[in-house]
């Protein structure tokens, strides 16, 4: 199989010493259905996840909530020992069973940690270049997570750390205590909610990993602005709102995901559409704002 696009829309530093190719890849919905279990097609899923640094994905995000615990033993089955890619996971979140909504916050230190060496099993490595917070718990005082973070850079077992789902404000208390790397909250062309959180990443350095990036609801619809400009340039809805997202700003770095590989190739295809100033006005004219 052929390389789709080796410039992947440029690169980005994490944490300014791993350099890496914009366009991620997601690992969530290489699991079974409802984020529960085996995929359907397993076989198909570690295809999909070989394929990746055969077309020059290097960044792959997934969590230890997500199976839970199959998406990082099929990284790590597919892809081990993960030479010149970048595994990024998240702890924090736990799933008591498959129903829907039901991704508790667990933020005691102790669990965190245990979370962080159960995750260094499960990928096979000695140390995780990117763990992030999957969410703050509300329950446990923010500065005691931080800590813990701080306690895991400092004992080898992570290279760098990330938040998830965080205003600005927890942002800069965090990076009293550790450096913050990246940033994934929800975002995509209707979703705007957190452009303060983008613009601080921006003015810091920080990656910001949408979650969610592909979406664009009505603006999809026939007629809508997203649709016209799929029709105008031979792309689809999906690559319109990705070429928008890498256009948007330098820290940005998308992780659609797909159990797919068909799906995976249409995805990165994605970053050979370029978009004019003028068509990148008309997409942000059409989308809200918050």
């Amino acid at each position: 199989m052929t390389q789709i696009d080796a410039s992947l829309a440029g690169q980005f530093s994490i944490g300014g010493d791993i350099p890496i190719h914009r366009l991620g890849f997601g690992a969530m919905r290489i699991t079974g259905p409802g984020i529960w279990g085996e995929p359907e097609d397993r076989a198909e899923a570690i295809r999909v996840l070989k394929r990746l640094p055969e077309i020059g994905v290097d960044f792959i995000d997934t969590a230890d909530s997500y199976g839970p615990f199959v998406s990082e033993d099929l990284i790590a089955e597919a892809l081990h020992p993960y030479e010149g890619l970048l595994i990024a996971t998240k702890g924090g979140l736990v799933r008591p069973g498959i129903t829907e909504g039901q991704w508790p916050i667990v933020g005691d230190p102790a669990y965190l940690g245990q979370a962080v060496r159960m995750s260094l099993r499960r990928l096979k490595v000695e140390r995780i270049d990117l763990w992030q917070l999957h969410r703050i718990d509300p329950k446990v005082p923010q500065d005691e997570q931080f800590d813990a973070i701080k306690s895991f850079i400092d004992q080898g077992f992570i290279r760098h750390a990330g938040l998830s789902q965080v205003s600005v404000a927890q942002i800069e208390a965090a990076r009293k205590v550790f450096p913050v790397a990246t940033v994934q909250n929800r975002y995509n062309l209707v979703d705007r909610a957190d452009e303060d959180v983008l613009d601080y990443c921006e003015a810091n350095g920080i990656g910001f990993i949408p979650w969610f990036p592909l979406a664009a609801g009505d603006l999809a619809k026939p007629g809508g602005v997203v649709d016209s400009l799929a029709r105008e340039k031979g792309a689809t809805p999906g690559q319109i709102a990705l070429a928008w997202m890498l256009k948007r700003s330098p820290v940005m770095l998308p992780i659609p995901g797909t159990s797919r590989v068909k799906h995976l190739d249409e995805n990165v295809a994605g970053t050979a559409v370029s978009l004019t100033d003028e068509e990148f006005a008309r997409l942000n004219a059409a989308s809200p704002r918050s």
